[in-house]
């Protein structure tokens, strides 16, 4: 018994996003530890598993992927031994649809995340959860109107932004959510990477479509309806996509 908890502390210290632990702690997180085993292309863990979960890969290889605006899957990480990072907070109208898949036969450890932070921190699961929230704030919701992986259009980044100001300057309006804060063209093209002709061009639609509205010289949001907007433009692209797929081995088909 003695031998195998110094074989999985040993273990546990070659692994580098968890090294910094002290003998002691690692020695009580090897024995805290349920392993397991998964084959090469299955599923490590998706968005159906809980989050109060922390999984630790022991061994071999796996990768982390969601589903572009097209419904295809694209690879956004691929992970090392170590701890498996944690999926972003879910955002309103867009379906990530993250999972972590083994590229290798892999060794897999799972701890219940409470557990797992109060012996590598000594403080409670949910208060080191709130620090690290007002710490790291949403830097996911900068990543998804920056970064290609999602392949967002501008229209939806731009909804996305909007969205994102009513969370930190919003107020309750008749209409739907008022910003608090000037909204310069200028401030939401750099937001979201665009012009701002471009920027005025779409707003203009969405004033038009009813997604927002002014009052006096604030603009109001309709949450609702630009949740539904994001909701709907992300699944008719996924189904264009399959259109065209089905299409295709239609013709592959035929042509076999």
């Amino acid at each position: 018994m003695t031998a195998v908890r110094v074989s999985g502390t040993r273990r546990l210290r070659g692994l580098k996003n968890i090294s910094w632990l002290t003998a002691r702690q690692l020695d009580k997180l090897s024995n805290a530890l349920t392993v397991s085993v998964v084959e090469k292309r299955a599923i490590i863990i998706d968005e159906r598993h809980s989050h109060d979960t922390a999984f630790i890969l022991l061994a071999g290889v796996a990768r982390i992927t969601c589903r572009n605006r097209k419904g295809t899957r694209t690879l956004v990480i691929m992970v090392a031994p170590g701890m498996i990072p944690g999926f972003p907070p879910p955002v309103a109208g867009i379906s990530y649809n993250f999972r972590c898949e083994a590229v290798t036969p892999c060794r897999i450890a799972t701890i219940e995340l409470e557990a797992f932070v109060e012996i590598c921190l000594g403080v409670a699961s949910a208060d080191f959860k709130r620090l690290a929230e007002s710490y790291l704030g949403r830097w996911d919701l900068v990543q998804l109107r920056c970064a290609n992986f999602m392949s967002c259009t501008l229209e939806e980044r731009l909804a996305l932004i909007l969205l994102e100001l009513c969370e930190n300057f919003g107020s309750p309006d008749p209409k739907g959510i008022r910003l608090m804060l000037p909204t310069r063209h200028k401030d939401l093209a750099e937001l979201v990477g665009a012009s701002r002709p471009r920027i005025t061009e779409h707003l203009i639609e969405f004033e038009r479509r009813r997604l927002i509205s002014r009052n006096s010289r604030q603009l109001v949001v309709n949450r609702d309806k630009l949740e539904s907007f994001l909701a709907q433009t992300h699944i008719a692209a996924g189904d264009e996509e399959f259109g065209k797929a089905r299409r295709s081995t239609s013709q592959r088909a035929v042509g076999g």
